[in-house]
């Protein structure tokens, strides 16, 4: 039987809804909707798309990296948007993370997040290859 493992990235929102950052069961790693805020719960570059996206995908790394993994593990990644319109802004910090690992990839646009402020979450998959 495969081990579960969970990873906690600190944010507030853990215990309030019962999620972890990211689980991992055997090889496989999977990040939820991951939002723009800092260890306070506090969202990161309110009204700009491209650093809500490094912050993000900064949180995502890290979580990898507690689950034994990184970026090149990376099979696929969805960025959820409140205006469409961001998808290109997004997808230049994005490609700045995996230009070389080309997971595959869902853009789409969601009417709202929990929080307003928030433009962008970002989910991720991963498989650990070693």
């Amino acid at each position: 039987m495969m081990k579960r493992k969970l990873i906690s990235s600190g944010s507030p929102y853990e215990d309030i809804i019962g999620f972890s950052r990211a689980v991992r069961v055997g090889p496989y790693i999977t990040i939820g909707g991951t939002a723009p805020i800092d260890e306070n719960g506090n969202t990161v570059g309110v009204g700009d798309i491209s650093l809500q996206t490094q912050q993000c995908l900064e949180i995502i790394k890290k979580a990898l990296e507690k689950a034994g993994s990184s970026l090149e593990d990376v099979v696929r990644t969805r960025l959820l948007l409140t205006n469409i319109d961001d998808w290109k802004s997004a997808a230049e910090v994005k490609a700045s993370y995996f230009k070389t690992i080309k997971p595959v990839d869902t853009i789409m646009q969601v009417s709202r997040f929990i929080n307003p402020d928030w433009l962008i979450e970002i989910e991720v998959d991963a498989i650990v290859s070693s």
